[in-house]
């Protein structure tokens, strides 16, 4: 039977007015179950439709339901952070609000957090969305496990079940929210998947084009970065910008000694691309010296339209 825990449940949302209430009494009805207290997070990440208002009537009648709304929209991974920051449950779950991610599977998901896992990631084993989001999702999913090591096959899934430390730990930003099971395992949090059932969208259309699948490769480049550097920024570059600087160094010191032995010096392309790779070489570490600063001084910033999260 599975354990009664605190739950936090992190929903966020962009223009999906008609399926909200449906999915509040979902939620409800499971989180009475298994919860001694649960919150229910609703993050708007600047809605144009009717989404705030139904947010409203329901935080009228149920004071577990708290509102974090974005004055614009700045993304998954912005609404998944702010929520995160604000949740108190000692478990967090995440459910996309678009209905096509079963609120019954959250029972399961807490379980395996009770056998020992941190996070536990669904697998939407039969998957109901059309071959265009399918199969970019089965190339990114197979190459982001062969890149990562980590044997999973469905990493950007909405429904995870977290341990409260996971989600106060791992720092998301930009579209990094694919790669949460990534950044879990970096911080060495115990990660696992299960299989759960998937609906096919009832109301609108996806927010995602075929683009974010592309962003989602250059975004791998970014958690390869952040999770195979040492722990300075400065440290990873320096170590390239030293290799350009010794290569290119090596280089023009040939032809210096070539031209003091009293040989004729003529510019040739070698000898350009030694300059270059000097020029590379400060470059690199300048970026460095950047990137140490930002990652030192780095803060999350929101405009928020409202932040009802007080009971």
């Amino acid at each position: 039977m599975t354990k009664k825990h605190t739950i936090s449940v992190v929903v966020p949302l962009l223009n999906e007015e008609k399926s909200l209430e449906e999915l509040y009494n979902q939620l409800t009805v499971v989180l009475r179950k298994v919860a001694v207290g649960y919150e229910l997070l609703f993050v708007d990440d600047g809605s144009t439709d009717g989404s705030l208002k139904v947010l409203h009537l329901l935080r009228e009648s149920d004071n577990c339901v708290k509102i974090i709304s974005f004055m614009r929209n700045y993304g998954k991974s912005a609404a998944l952070s702010a929520g995160f920051e604000a949740a108190n449950g000692d478990i967090v779950v995440t459910i996309d609000a678009d209905l096509q991610d079963n609120p019954d599977e959250i029972p399961g998901l807490i379980e395996e957090l009770d056998q020992g896992m941190d996070l536990v990631s669904g697998w939407k084993l039969n998957r109901k969305d059309p071959i265009t989001k399918t199969l970019p999702s089965k190339i990114f999913n197979f190459v982001t496990s062969l890149v990562s090591g980590i044997k999973l096959h469905d990493f950007n899934c909405g429904l995870k079940a977290y341990k409260k430390e996971v989600v106060k730990r791992v720092l998301i930003y930009g579209e990094l929210h694919r790669f949460i099971p990534v950044l879990a395992v970096w911080e060495g949090f115990k990660v696992s998947e299960k299989r759960v059932s998937h609906f096919e969208r009832k109301f609108g259309r996806s927010k995602y084009g075929t683009k974010r699948f592309l962003n989602g490769f250059f975004d791998l480049l970014t958690v390869i970065f952040i999770t195979h550097r040492s722990t300075s920024p400065l440290h990873f570059f320096g170590r390239v910008a030293v290799f350009f600087l010794t290569v290119g160094g090596l280089i023009n010191l040939y032809f210096l000694f070539q031209w003091l032995a009293g040989n004729g010096l003529h510019v040739r392309p070698v000898m350009v691309g030694g300059l270059i790779m000097i020029v590379i070489s400060i470059q690199i570490g300048f970026f460095g010296l950047l990137a140490e600063l930002f990652s030192s001084q780095a803060e999350k910033s929101f405009s928020f339209r409202e932040y009802l999260i007080d009971d």
